[in-house]
Formats: C-alpha cells, sequence, structure tokens
C-alpha cells in the first residue's frame, strides 16, 4: 500500500526542506503526486525540487511554483538561499505560473479522501487554497504540518515557529478548518532531532542526496549549529506512526498584538469543541527510531 502526499515547501531557506524531498523520493510507501513551492523566489525553490525529481528519476511529479507574499503579513523570506547550489545540477527551468492553487485544488478533487497533504513551509498556499475551496480540508485524508509550539521545551528558539508565523493569518486559517486528520509536529519536538554536520555529509552517499549535500555546504557557510530534521521527522511521522507520541487538542493562532506574537500557537489539551479536540500534536519523539528510519529508505 502507498500513500499519496502533495508537499508544499519553500525548500531554499533551512535545509531541512530538502532532506524531507529527499525522504519522499526515496520512501517506497511514498505516492509523490505534486510538489507545490511557497515563499519568495517561489519559481527558484522550483527549480531545486526539480533537481532533486531528476536525479531521482521523477521528472513525472509535477511541480507548481505558488504564492510568494504573505496574505497580510510583511514580507519576511524573500529569497532561496541556497540557490547557488542548483548551477552544479541538470534541472527545469520553466514552471506554470499562477496555477498552485488550481492544481492543488484539482488533483485533491480527483483523489477524495486519499491525499495527505503535507506541508513544511509558511502555509500561504494552503490558507488561500481553504479559502478559495472550502470543501477541499474534508476531502483530504489528512494534513499534517510542521508549524508550531507547543510545549515549554522553547528556552533558546522562543515561543513561535517560523512556518506559523512567517504568514500568521494562513496559518490561523489552516487550523480553523477541519481535516478528518489534522497533524501539527512543532519545533519544540523537531528540535530534539539533531545530527552535527560532518556526520550528515557523511551519510549522504545515496544518488538522490548528491543535491542536498551541495545545498547543505552553501547552508554550512551561513550556519554552524548541528543539522535539525525538522520536515523530515513530519514526514516519517506519515510513515511510522510510533516515532511521534501525538496528543488531541485545539490549536488557536494568535493573530493580536505585536508582530512579535503573532503567529504563536496557542495549545489547549482541553478543548471547548468537545473530549477530544480537532487537532492532534506531537509531544514527543523516538529520536533513535527516526533516524533509523529516515536514513534506512536511503539503503
Amino acid at each position: 500500500m502507498t500513500t499519496k502526499i502533495i508537499l508544499d515547501t519553500d525548500i531554499g531557506s533551512d535545509i531541512d526542506d530538502a532532506f524531507c524531498l529527499a525522504y519522499l523520493l526515496a520512501q517506497k510507501q511514498c505516492e509523490l503526486l505534486g510538489i507545490t513551492t511557497v515563499s519568495g523566489q517561489a519559481t527558484i525553490r522550483a527549480q531545486m525540487a526539480s533537481a532533486m525529481c531528476k536525479i531521482a528519476g521523477r521528472d513525472d511529479i509535477p511541480i507548481i511554483p505558488g504564492v510568494e507574499k504573505p496574505m497580510l503579513f510583511k514580507f519576511m523570506q524573500t529569497t532561496a538561499m541556497q540557490a547557488p547550489a542548483l548551477a552544479k545540477w541538470p534541472h527545469k527551468k520553466d514552471f506554470p505560473q499562477g496555477q498552485v492553487l488550481n492544481f492543488l485544488r484539482d488533483t485533491i478533487r480527483k483523489h477524495p479522501g486519499e491525499i495527505v497533504l503535507l506541508t513544511i513551509g509558511p502555509l500561504t498556499n494552503i490558507g488561500l487554497l481553504f479559502t478559495l475551496d472550502p470543501e477541499i480540508p474534508s476531502l483530504l485524508k489528512g494534513l499534517v504540518m510542521m508549524s508550531g509550539v507547543f510545549t515549554n521545551r522553547m528556552a533558546q528558539a522562543g515561543p513561535r515557529e517560523w512556518n506559523a508565523f512567517v504568514d500568521p493569518h494562513a496559518t490561523a486559517i489552516a487550523y480553523k478548518h477541519a481535516v478528518k486528520v489534522h497533524r501539527s509536529i512543532g519545533l519544540d519536538v523537531t528540535n530534539q532531532v539533531a545530527m552535527p554536520a560532518a556526520e550528515v555529509l557523511k551519510r549522504c552517499t545515496a544518488p538522490v542526496l548528491g543535491p542536498v549535500r551541495d545545498f547543505l555546504e552553501v547552508w554550512m557557510k551561513q550556519w554552524t549549529i548541528p543539522v535539525l530534521f525538522h520536515d523530515p521527522l513530519a514526514a516519517v511521522t506519515i510513515f511510522d506512526e510510533e516515532i511521534c507520541k501525538f496528543e488531541r487538542g485545539t490549536v488557536v493562532v494568535e493573530l493580536g498584538g505585536s508582530d512579535r506574537v503573532q503567529g504563536m500557537t496557542l495549545w489547549n489539551k482541553q478543548p471547548k469543541e468537545g473530549p477530544d479536540g480537532p487537532h492532534e500534536v506531537a509531544l514527543g519523539v523516538d529520536v533513535q527510531r527516526f533516524f533509523d528510519h529516515y536514513f534506512g529508505v536511503f539503503k
């Protein structure tokens, strides 16, 4: 059995998006129906995804550049910083423009109840999609998001997560719509799946990880921190539900106050909506099981 997935990504900013896409391309249980990009330089991000699909022999996967600017918030993510590494890898350069919402809507409607929408970037595309066609969330098999902060393990990173606050209004829309399975893997949990960059480079031996290795080397010129597998963790939970512990409740997104608080994800484990609540949030992770699973798909 395979799982149909659409990936919505801001590949080219942090390195974890590329590691996530590599995993999906190598995961035999994944039927990747399409890739949509979001945030600044969306077409360049599509080119980066194309380079990875091409090396994996998957030129058939549709790649659609999405919306670059947030719905209402200030424009914070304008460039795809790892793009210089593209010169080393063949890739498509031309993509359909202005079609991201049509692609998402038409693909989901073609496969009602079958698609897991995996979001690993700001939620602009998703917020606009759910607003344009409010029936779409009910047609999804699941919505899995690397988004938010839900516990107190955030002394260093702060109370907000990037994907949630880059477009807080879109994030709020994504949480307000009912989905059969609505899961969030937040920064407080993903921060636990870390590995030194030198060790990661040693493990990037599979062909599909070739472009990722080059993207990583560009990333390492800007960062000295370990590689954090935020987005890959969200993807892996789709195929191994034992890696993260989930609890149900309600997520509310802060939209009031100053720019510094907008996009905070407020977690209530005793929701007014009922005993279970509409959202599932990851509250723990088996780190070793994650790394065994992740790197195991490339063997």
